[in-house]
């Protein structure tokens, strides 16, 4: 590591030590093969890499080699000038191409100087700043897509995080070599003025100082004029082809030989079309035969070859695509237990005492009343509840049910088929026989009565159900409590897309700028999990469109929901009677709340101190167990700005209990305090 880092070091200091020290020709020589050979690799890499990207260094990189050919040609220079050695090297590339005639020489180099300057670097400048117009303008539009790529649940935070580096490389990148591609022209053009100087002065110097004829001294300076024109000008007409492979190179899964090969010999039948073409030049211009049929063989065989190849790829393809369809059936077979591996939304299972609950040969109406309660959770909660997976199980005992979210059990049940279940009104009556039990929905004292005890129990004021109503409704109120586990980020993307189709303006606002769908997910799922309807999918949005701008807080949009959602709530909890009686919280205990919030920029939570935590939560379960003992139904009323975090403090104690602010009621509302929770 320490010798790479010296090296570069000992080039820059090589550079300026040109500049400024004549250097001995054995020494110009090696310097100048160097030159040649790094601008090979360079322009090897180039063609090799993949991605831009994989050669970042290019800028950089591009400046050091620029300066070290000016180096160079400072040298050589004052080599040429003052001794009229500049080394073998210069010298041979000269001889060789002026072989005898100085003017073709001059002419060959003026040549190679044009098509740099004027195909090469302009056409590299202008890609270069293009490119790094269209990167910028493109790099909001790339984060906004890695954003909605990771809320989806698509890619994990550490891929998210190396695609935003990518993308500020990639901007970083296009930046500094538009830059940087001025560097070519301005070596271009200094290479120019240097042939020029290099030239007219020397032939003055010539015959001045050294005493040569104008024909000698025209020899000898355009001799070496040429060579150090070649020696500087190949390196870097590579170099300047190895820019223009670089900011012209799109992402690719190969390099430049393998994609050029893959795509220029797509379509053989043009190559046929190629072949004959130039045979028919010879029929219809006097070209001779001898220099066609060669190309036109070449073009014609390889695309026979080609074809051919194609054609045993397709049908390999065409196997392995019989194979794949075939280890698919083997797959969907009734005997694979790939099956299994499918986790089902919701899963109902039962022992095989329960099996008449579901065989309609036998009367049984489950499969009825299972669609029944989709169509009423679809009009309450306004959530589509998946298919509901009904099954026996032989590992359940044999009266025995249980429910299932997502592959894990929320609820379980137990059913004797040949009874009823009735429920206490309140106190017990002794002329009702039965089974003492827990009615499975609601927890409230029951009895498994008998056929005979029905009209007993009803007359004593007995609720009285039959066991597939008992099911049903202990169904419909662990689907209502586990809704929000039910409403994922495909869901919502549903639920979206129809209300696109009569509130297109409305959606446009919110999704998928500023909340993806994974934040417009989380709201609604906030909202389902404390039982509040999201049926009124437009006036949560038109809240999700105001707030969305000025926050990202998934728990503090859904605050700003509950509020536009005051109606509903209102008539949720007092119903028609506008009339609501709650448990309010003292100034003490909201106070000491509200100062144990803490706001980080990953949002903000509740900093209680246990002392106070448990206080609150025993105060709150006394008064409510006492509002209960009293048949009412205890809930909280609170300031805006600490009930999601009063909520949140409870839910693991008291999930059933609601907890509201003075926000989400309607004035109109009659208010009844029936108590008050503090802390003590």
């Amino acid at each position: 590591m320490i010798v790479r880092d010296f090296s570069v070091l000992t080039f820059v200091i090589l550079i300026i030590v040109m500049l400024v020290i004549p250097l001995p020709p054995f020494l110009l020589d090696l310097l100048i093969i160097t030159n040649i050979a790094l601008s090979l690799v360079v322009i090897l890499v180039a063609m090799n890499m993949k991605e831009p990207l994989e050669f970042s260094i290019f800028p950089a990189l591009l400046l050091l080699l620029t300066l070290f050919r000016l180096g160079l040609s400072v040298s050589t220079t004052r080599a040429i000038l003052s001794d009229a050695n500049a080394g073998h090297v210069i010298e041979a590339f000269g001889a060789f191409v002026v072989g005898g005639n100085a003017l073709v020489g001059f002419v060959v180099f003026v040549i190679l100087v044009i098509i740099q300057f004027v195909v090469i670097v302009k056409g590299a400048e202008r890609v270069s700043e293009v490119g790094a117009r269209f990167t910028l303008d493109a790099m909001p539009g790339k984060q906004m897509s890695i954003d909605a790529d990771l809320n989806a649940g698509m890619i994990t935070e550490t891929q998210a995080r190396e695609r935003r580096e990518k993308v500020e490389k990639e901007a970083d990148f296009y930046g500094s070599m538009d830059g940087a591609s001025k560097f070519i022209k301005g070596d271009a053009i200094a290479a120019i003025i240097i042939v020029i100087i290099n030239l007219i002065v020397g032939m003055v110097v010539g015959m001045v100082q050294m005493g040569l004829s104008f024909g000698e001294s025209a020899q000898t300076f355009t001799l070496l004029t040429v060579g150090d024109g070649l020696v500087t000008q190949i390196p870097a007409l590579l170099v300047s082809t190895a820019t223009g492979i670089v900011v012209t190179r799109a992402a690719s899964d190969g390099n430049l030989s393998q994609d050029i090969t893959k795509q220029l010999l797509a379509f053989p039948k043009m190559l046929y079309v190629a072949g004959a073409t130039i045979l028919l030049l010879s029929v219809l211009a006097p070209i001779p035969f001898q220099v066609t049929l060669p190309v036109a063989a070449i073009l014609i065989v390889g695309a026979y070859l080609i074809s051919r190849q194609k054609k045993e790829l397709e049908a390999g393809e065409m196997a392995a695509v019989t194979d794949e369809e075939t280890n698919e059936d083997d797959r969907t077979s009734p005997e694979s237990v790939m099956s299994l591996l499918q986790i089902d939304p919701i899963e109902f299972e039962f022992g095989y005492g329960l099996i008449p609950l579901a065989d309609t040969e036998q009367g049984g109406d489950l499969l009825d009343r299972v669609v029944m309660i989709r169509r009423q959770l679809a009009i309450e909660l306004g959530l589509i509840v998946p298919v509901v997976r009904i099954r026996d199980n032989i590992q359940l005992q044999p009266n025995e049910y249980r429910l299932k979210v997502k592959g894990n059990e929320v609820a379980r049940g137990e059913l004797l088929l040949d009874h009823y279940l009735a429920m206490s009104p309140g106190y017990d009556d002794e002329r009702v026989e039965g089974l003492d039990t827990i009615e499975p929905a609601f927890q409230m004292p029951a009895k498994w009565i008998s056929d005979g005890m029905k009209e007993t129990a009803e007359l004593a004021g007995y609720t009285v159900v039959d066991p597939p109503s008992v099911v049903s409704t202990h169904m419909t109120e662990v689907i209502k409590r586990h809704a929000y586990e039910l409403l994922g980020r495909q869901e919502t993307k549903q639920l979206i897309e129809h209300l696109k189709e009569t509130h297109e303006i409305l959606v446009e606002d919110v999704t998928p700028e500023p909340l993806s769908v994974g934040s417009v997910q989380k709201v609604l799922a906030k909202l389902l999990k404390e039982q509040v309807s999201i049926k009124n999918l437009p006036l949560i949005f038109e809240a999700l469109a105001d707030y969305g701008r000025h926050t990202s807080d998934t728990d503090l949009l859904a605050e700003y929901a509950r509020q536009q959602l005051a109606k509903q709530i209102t008539l949720q909890f007092a119903g028609d009677a506008r009339q609501l009686q709650v448990l309010t919280l003292s100034g003490s205990a909201e106070k000491t709340i509200a100062e144990a919030i803490k706001h980080t920029e990953q949002g903000s939570y509740l900093h209680l101190n246990p002392q106070d935590s448990q206080s609150l939560i025993e105060s709150i379960s006394s008064e409510a167990n006492r509002l209960a003992e009293q048949d009412t139904s205890p809930v909280i009323l609170c300031s805006p700005a600490v009930r999601m975090y009063v909520k949140d403090m409870i839910e693991k104690y008291l999930p059933t209990v609601p907890v509201l602010s003075y926000n989400e009621l309607e004035p109109s509302i009659e208010i009844q305090s029936v108590g008050m929770v503090s802390m003590s």
